[in-house]
């Protein structure tokens, strides 16, 4: 077992990552679970300070899945509603319910954050 300190750098940050995937079924009560515990945390800060995730468009990321899909516009209707709630939503001019995010979810297979992100 290591003696692990706060991770400062990114090959620090990769063994902690690599430790940690190599202990993960560590059994509860072991010295392996508690290095667990402890590198989960370690790995969070770090990520939390150094790794910013883009910000993605739900716009973009429901026109991607419909093309990935072969969709039109009118397949979306029993997720999002009338061909009209449709096209405004398409083109911007309306915002995602959080029932429609909630459907988008379901159909898709995304996290609803996804689909709530505020332009």
């Amino acid at each position: 077992m290591i003696n692990w300190k706060i991770i400062k750098t990114e090959a620090a940050y990769q063994k902690a990552v690599k430790r940690a995937m190599a202990i993960f079924q560590a059994k509860e009560g072991t010295p392996e679970a508690d290095e667990l515990a402890m590198l989960l945390v370690l790995v969070k800060d770090y990520e939390d300070k150094h790794i910013q995730i883009p910000e993605v468009d739900p716009i973009e990321v429901i026109k991607l899945k419909m093309a990935e899909r072969g969709m039109k516009a009118k397949d979306l209707e029993p997720i999002i509603g009338s061909k009209g709630h449709i096209s405004s939503i398409l083109s911007g001019r309306r915002e995602i319910t959080l029932k429609m995010a909630r459907r988008l979810r379901d159909y898709f297979h995304l996290p609803a954050e996804i689909f709530l992100h505020a332009a």
